[in-house]
């Protein structure tokens, strides 16, 4: 039996952490005064409405948008993540909610996309497509997605619940230590929904600190060991498993719509200026 790498960490020091984090583009503030820690073999549940911020906080954490104020600490020890794959080096992986596969590519080349294996010399390296198929499927399977058998199969072939089992156990192959996942269930039937929310635990067991955003009160149940829940860009509520019931967490979740149209504006701004913020106003 694989032993629970889990067990006698929980208790360490926390994997991520985030310190009075602000983020601000110009003179709008999104973000305000996030301090959150997710230690190994922890699931933190995110909730949040759509427009509650989670996108910006998301981004933050990834090395999309460096904070504004405050710290990022991973391992006790304060970090700054200059672009995204500073993130992804120190072991922060993102997965979206649409599971950043490649409909037309092959189980096994999706899964090694940008890192395949190779075989051969020189000039004559080429792609070592049964070692990447066997990798995958063994990966896949060992969080227990039994029907996928073939590393040859194309990824638009699978179910949504597939997907993002897929896209989970690739960056937990590739060295994840924190495991952001961005509403992973949202657009799932129960059944798959289930697949996704069997993986969470699987990645908890094995020590992972996992940050599930969510705005599906049930889903954030069945997994979560500790909730924040988002409103307007700062925590409303910070509580433990059991603290809250299901109708007291979605009365706290109720008032966090109305940053959708301000973030989608910030984005907008952005993308037609160079990717700069408003200016502030004297």
């Amino acid at each position: 039996m694989r032993p629970k790498r889990s067990e006698g960490l929980k208790m360490s020091t926390s994997i991520i952490e985030l310190r009075n984090v602000d983020k601000s583009f110009g003179p709008i503030d999104v973000l305000h005064q996030i301090s959150l820690k997710v230690s190994a073999g922890e699931v933190l549940c995110l909730l949040g409405d759509n427009g509650a911020g989670k996108s910006t906080l998301i981004k933050t954490l990834a090395g999309v948008h460096k904070p504004t104020r405050g710290q990022i600490l991973l391992d006790g020890k304060a970090v700054s993540f200059e672009r995204p794959l500073d993130a992804q080096e120190k072991g922060i992986a993102t997965v979206h909610q649409f599971g950043g596969t490649f409909p037309l590519m092959s189980i096994g080349r999706s899964f090694f996309v940008g890192v395949e294996p190779t075989k051969g010399w020189g000039p004559f390296k080429v792609f070592d497509r049964k070692k990447a198929n066997d990798i995958a499927v063994k990966a896949v399977q060992d969080f227990g997605i039994t029907r996928i058998t073939d590393g040859d199969r194309l990824v638009g072939g699978l179910s949504g619940g597939e997907r993002q089992s897929l896209a989970i156990a690739r960056a937990v192959h590739l060295g994840a230590r924190v495991l952001i996942l961005d509403e992973p269930t949202a657009a799932l039937g129960v059944k798959q929904a289930a697949h996704v929310l069997r993986i969470v635990n699987e990645a908890k067991r094995r020590g992972l600190a996992v940050i599930f955003i969510t705005h599906q009160v049930m889903h954030a149940m069945a997994v979560g060991d500790h909730f924040a829940v988002l409103i307007r860009g700062a925590i409303a509520a910070d509580f433990r498993k059991g603290d809250k019931t299901r109708e007291e967490i979605t009365d706290l979740m109720a008032g966090g719509e109305t940053m959708a149209d301000l973030e989608a504006q910030l984005e907008n701004y952005m993308e037609t200026h160079e990717g700069n913020p408003p200016p502030t106003t004297p």
